[in-house]
């Protein structure tokens, strides 16, 4: 082969051939993004279930308390510590004794001691558990209505990225495909000078314009390779090696229901709502159930009779606050009436966006078939010009400016390609 470092330089272009499908399916797979909305997710099931304990569920507990209270007390003219009224004996409770020093009796009786097993179990609680879980069922929704969205975003970035690495490519085949028409035209040129048909000079002339190319061709690849590992990095592929792209298969999306994006407007005014319902529980009425069991004594001696149990119901009602309720009432309507003016907005803006994209892309077409038709007008004048170089009718400097047009025409050609895969895929990003 003529040009043999061109294999070592650029052998990465033939590695691999990946489609537009296996970076979107690694792009979803590496998101972090995505990552995060499921464990979110999955942190909002684990907290349903610690509320269910908490308002539905009974709770128990044991309780052990001792507590020593001394008193210097009067008996017999003496003072001593913590003796009863009969003053024969020390004891950790001063029964009956007045005159003293020390916590008040009637606050501690010298001493306490405790080992009881509490219950607590709410009941008609059911409304407040689920007033409560409201705002975390929302935010799952929310998580995966998230996770939707950054999938739809990842593929209209992903995708614009790929398309950009399509553009280098067709720069790279047309070049290939014009230099290929310059090599050939060397080696019959060579023989035409031999011939004395064409000068050396000409000969020197097209040789210039195949280093020019050669050149050009280095440089697309390096965009290429370039915009390819741009691309593994939107994906989060660790690979730098070089892969062959393969043509990108678009078309315009049909869909004509409503915008999956005006879901976001509807779930933002249910977390609204859910968020009311959490402050209004307090104003849900409380009724608990409880129950203790054990021992609970203040005097040592009489601790084995001392063994017992209570129970009782408990109701909370919250009557009256200045009237937050409805102030925040007011405050959820008003936040609501923003989400909807947003969402009449996204809407009107939306329809617009669509219709300019479209209106773009008609124009794109017809300019396309029209450089369809020049190119394939060029083709035949190649044609008819090779024929004359061999016949020695045609100037050199004039073929170079031809093959120079063609090359212009050519990357217009690349460029307007590609722009209207970026208008199909902007047209579907907003028609979704």
């Amino acid at each position: 082969m003529k040009y043999p470092f061109l294999i070592l330089i650029f052998s990465f272009l033939v590695r691999a051939q990946n489609n537009l499908q296996f970076y979107l399916e690694a792009a979803e797979k590496n998101s972090a993004l995505i990552n995060d909305y499921k464990n979110q997710t999955n942190a909002n099931e684990l907290e349903i279930i610690k509320l269910k304990s908490l308002y539905l569920k009974p709770q128990i507990n044991i309780l052990v308390n001792y507590l020593l209270s001394p008193v210097i007390g009067k008996v017999d003219n003496q003072y001593r510590l913590e003796v009863n009224s009969s003053g024969n004996k020390f004891e950790t409770s001063a029964n009956g004794i007045s005159n003293y020093y020390g916590y008040d009796l009637a606050y501690s009786n010298g001493g306490q001691y405790q080992a009881m097993i509490h219950l607590i179990q709410p009941i008609f609680n059911k409304q407040r558990y689920l007033s409560a879980i409201d705002p975390l069922l929302i935010s799952n929704q929310i998580n995966q209505n998230n996770i939707k969205l950054t999938k739809h975003d990842l593929q209209k970035i992903i995708t614009d990225q790929y398309i950009l690495c399509y553009q280098d490519k067709l720069q790279i085949n047309f070049t290939e495909s014009i230099l290929k028409v310059i090599e050939e035209q060397k080696n019959i040129l060579n023989e035409l000078v031999k011939n004395g048909i064409y000068k050396k000079s000409d000969r020197i002339l097209l040789e210039i314009e195949s280093q020019n190319y050669l050149s050009q061709i280095n440089l697309y690849k390096s965009y290429y390779k370039r915009d390819l590992l741009d691309l593994n990095i939107l994906c989060g592929i660790n690979d730098t090696s070089g892969v062959e792209i393969e043509n990108p298969q678009l078309s315009l999306n049909t869909f004509s229901g409503e915008s999956n994006f005006l879901q976001k407007y509807k779930l933002d005014s249910l977390s609204l709502v859910a968020q009311q319902k959490v402050f209004e529980i307090k104003y849900k009425p409380q009724i608990n159930f409880f129950a203790n069991t054990g021992l609970n004594a203040v005097y040592a001696p009489t601790i084995p009779q001392r063994l017992g149990m209570s129970a009782g119901i408990n109701f909370t009602y919250n009557l009256y606050d200045g009237k937050q309720k409805r102030t925040n009432e007011t405050k959820t309507k008003i936040l609501n009436t923003t989400i909807s003016y947003y969402k009449e907005f996204f809407i009107t803006q939306n329809n617009v966006r669509k219709a300019k994209v479209l209106s773009e892309l008609k124009s794109i077409t017809e300019r396309i078939s029209i450089l369809q038709k020049q190119l394939q007008e060029y083709d035949e004048l190649l044609n008819v010009y090779k024929k004359e170089i061999l016949s020695g009718q045609m100037s050199i400097i004039n073929y170079i400016n031809i093959i120079k047009n063609l090359i212009s025409l050519q990357k217009d050609y690349a460029v307007l390609i590609t722009q209207r895969f970026y208008l199909i895929n902007t047209f579907n990003y907003w028609n979704w």
